[in-house]
């Protein structure tokens, strides 16, 4: 049975939301509990396990050697996808992805690529012919709310502990399990995506399952503290000028507290 929040609900979140408040105490711009295991997949080249409360991903990184794209004949491929498995929740089926799972990989996708996060001219093996492709693959285990910026934060903590397989060049091909000294070169500033939901009057970050499924409209951007490399708008509602104002303010705070939370882990 699919549990959808009911209006009764909604209505006392918005409520809450318009004195300042949040059913579990946290302020409109503060996140829940953030836990990073890292190398959770001996089979991955990469891994990594997000919990963000109740909300957990897992994220995969896997290398391949391919040909390049023909517009970048001198750089490694990228590949972004996600699985929203039905254990994580009763609104997943299994099949082939519907759309949220497509949305999600690809705001990922593109807040990494814009990035340049991961250095893509120093994964060619050979300009033109052969080149390493990076896989990132993102699996819900439960979902409260606020998956992509799980997904997001979880794929970078994969990406930076990756180490690169060894490759046979003369045999054109890739000895999995056997790994050189070398990881997925990566630029110094790591960017992380931050959802915004407008609920009402109320501009919120890491929203639970009930706020998320009030909101009427989300912002995610991928940035570090000075810089915004990427942005991507969910749902119909507009929003004003001043609200995007308010959002860009508030992605900035939210980015420093994170990044110390983050980098706790990873290191």
């Amino acid at each position: 049975m699919v549990e959808i929040t009911s209006n009764i609900t909604g209505r006392r979140i918005r409520e809450y939301l318009e004195e300042g408040k949040r059913f579990d105490g946290r302020k409109a711009d503060q996140y829940r509990e953030i836990v990073i295991e890292s190398n959770v997949s001996n089979k991955a080249e990469g891994s990594a396990r997000v919990k963000i409360g109740k909300t957990e991903v897992i994220v995969g990184v896997k290398m391949s050697v391919s040909e390049p794209y023909p517009d970048s004949p001198d750089k490694g491929n990228l590949m972004v996808t996600a699985e929203l498995l039905p254990l994580s929740s009763s609104r997943f089926e299994t099949g082939p992805p519907k759309f949220d799972a497509i949305e999600l990989g690809r705001v990922i996708d593109r807040g990494i690529r814009e990035s340049k996060v991961i250095e893509l001219e120093k994964l060619c093996i050979k300009k033109g012919e052969r080149v390493w492709t990076v896989f990132i693959d993102i699996y819900s285990i439960n979902d409260d709310g606020n998956l992509l910026d799980a997904a997001g934060i979880g794929a970078i903590a994969a990406l930076k502990n990756a180490r690169i397989p060894k490759y046979d060049e003369e045999n054109d091909a890739v000895l999995y399990g056997e790994w050189t000294d070398k990881k997925i070169p990566l630029s110094k500033e790591i960017p992380f995506p931050i959802t915004v939901h407008k609920v009402g009057k109320s501009l919120i970050v890491d929203p639970t399952k009930e706020e998320e499924d009030i909101s009427e409209t989300r912002i995610t951007i991928g940035r570090t503290e000075d810089t915004i490399y990427s942005m991507q708008k969910g749902a119909s509602k507009e929003i004003s000028i001043e609200e995007m104002e308010k959002i860009l303010k508030i992605t900035k705070k939210v980015w420093k507290e994170l990044n110390l939370k983050i980098n706790k882990f990873l290191k």
